[in-house]
């Protein structure tokens, strides 16, 4: 459960006065017995709060009305009783806490002077003068726990810093805390030696050692994306720009490009925003759109990939600026994810046009069923810690069918991760910078086999999703997702099937 912490400082062996008078207190709420009262939205927040912290917990709700999403997270714990009906005074008999999560001041007030009256510690959503406790924003790593207050005047506030520990707190704490256990056990000796030795040891852990290591991705990812640009820039300026005539008469050259440049440049904004706020959807949109355009297979994951590089650096940034990504994550994905990327641009590359006829109604298949399965992660029940392994696996798979099909990195990576129980914020976050790197090993495996095909395609999209990547990083994790998915889907089924209406 989530619990509130106030910090007081203690000068002279007094405490100092402080203005959050809360006393820290960590429940085992596993041995009691919940008492909840609403299950509407404000219900679900509080419920997912309850069962985050102690799936095994004891809850009887008590609500009129039982939203949708409260009944999935009922029907997961066979610990939760439901009574949908009004309150009852009997409800509070044999409870200890009670957590009151509706929308009506009087019967909140009711419930709360009868749970106080049998010496129940009582919770009012959003109502801090007829609370005993809040509940706050928790931040967690294995046995580690720290609890955020604001003294119930900022929610808000304590969610942004709960967002900042995460990022702040490596995940190999856990394994710090265990074998700081482990020397506790086998220390002898007073207990003012044991205080000092393990100050002693546990002093590197108030040292930035990460620091080096994010310059070091940060420099690779600068480097790398600085290096293809100006091999980018070159092959452009040496090939296909008339720099003379662009001199004379910057309108008559803009009149050379592709009478559907302005469409594209909107696709590549609306691909991208979707992509950015969805973690998925940029390939396989720009795919499908491209297949029915006629592009040959290698040029179109070719221009995708090299366009996406762009936009996907651009997201990535965002979402590492806004601290959307979970570094751990993106550590054990990246790499696999290369090495799929590339193998798939090869085999691409290798058969691409010898074999078109056969490989794009397979092409659009392939992207029927990611529109199917798009439309699938709408409706999937929400299913809580469910212990995931192959990461490596999903990464490489991942990186080969979005090469070899001009797009499903987010498809069949963010879905599976999101369905797996993760967080979808920092899933969205975390692939969206690992897909930056996937996108680069592609694009310069197709520049370096086939060089550079339909440039006014790839300006265009690249012009598109650099609009739109700061934007979707805002709206991140604040879409409607199931209606985001729905409509995504349908987009990408409808292209599908009329590819494949013209191929056969």
């Amino acid at each position: 459960m989530e619990q509130e912490v106030a910090i007081t400082s203690v000068i002279g062996g007094e405490p100092a006065q402080v203005h959050n008078t809360l006393f820290p207190v960590f429940l085992k709420l596993e041995q009691m017995h919940v008492l909840l009262v609403g299950a509407g939205n404000v219900g679900l927040e509080k419920l997912s709060a309850l069962l985050a912290n102690a799936p095994a917990v004891k809850i009887t709700i008590v609500a009129a009305r039982v939203s949708e999403e409260v009944s999935r997270l009922v029907a997961s714990s066979p610990l939760i009783t439901v009574h949908e009906r009004a309150f009852a005074p009997a409800d509070l008999d044999d409870k200890d806490i009670v957590v009151i999560a509706i929308n009506d001041k009087e019967t909140s007030e009711y419930i709360r002077v009868l749970a106080n009256g049998r010496k129940l510690l009582v919770n009012v959503a959003d109502t801090p003068e007829l609370c005993d406790f809040y509940l706050g924003s928790i931040v967690q790593k294995g046995d580690l726990k720290i609890a955020i207050s604001t003294n119930g005047k900022s929610p808000t506030a304590a969610k942004r810093l709960k967002e900042v520990l995460n990022e702040a707190i490596p995940g190999s704490i856990e394994e710090t805390i265990r074998n700081l256990h482990e020397i506790r056990n086998q220390l002898s000796g007073d207990f003012t030696y044991k205080v000092n030795r393990l100050n002693a040891i546990t002093r590197p852990l108030i040292e930035n050692a990460g620091a080096r290591r994010e310059r070091k991705w940060k420099k690779v990812a600068t480097y790398s994306a600085a290096i293809f640009g100006l091999m980018l820039i070159g092959h452009f300026i040496f090939s296909y720009i008339p720099l003379r005539e662009l001199a004379d008469n910057t309108v008559a050259w803009y009149g050379t490009l592709d009478k559907n440049f302005h469409w594209i440049v909107l696709a590549g904004f609306l691909a991208q925003l979707v992509d950015g706020a969805l973690g998925m959807g940029y390939g396989v949109t720009s795919a499908t759109i491209l297949l029915s355009a006629g592009i040959n297979l290698s040029a179109i994951s070719s221009s995708i990939h090299t366009a996406e590089m762009f936009a996907s650096g651009a997201s990535g940034y965002s979402h590492f600026k806004f601290g959307n990504v979970n570094k751990k994550l993106f550590k054990v994905l990246v790499v696999p994810g290369v090495i799929g990327a590339v193998a798939g641009a090869w085999l691409l590359s290798k058969y691409g046009d010898s074999y078109a006829d056969y490989l794009k109604p397979v092409m659009a298949v392939y992207t029927l069923f990611l529109g199917v399965r798009i439309m699938f992660t709408a409706f999937r029940k929400i299913k809580f810690k469910k212990k995931f392994r192959n990461y490596r696996i999903l990464a490489v798979a991942g990186g080969f069918l979005d090469s070899f099909g001009g797009g499903g990195w987010g498809p069949i990576v963010t879905t599976t991760l999101i369905s797996r129980g993760r967080n979808p914020k920092y899933v969205i976050g975390s692939i969206s910078l690992t897909e930056f790197f996937v996108t680069l090993a592609s694009a310069l495996t197709f520049f370096s086999l086939i060089g550079v095909s339909h440039w006014q395609v790839i300006i265009a999209l690249i012009i598109g999703g650099l609009l739109a990547a700061p934007l979707a990083a805002r709206i991140a994790g604040r879409l409607p997702k199931k209606w985001s998915y729905i409509l995504l889907g349908i987009l990408v089924i409808i292209w599908s099937l009329r590819i494949l209406v013209k191929a056969f």
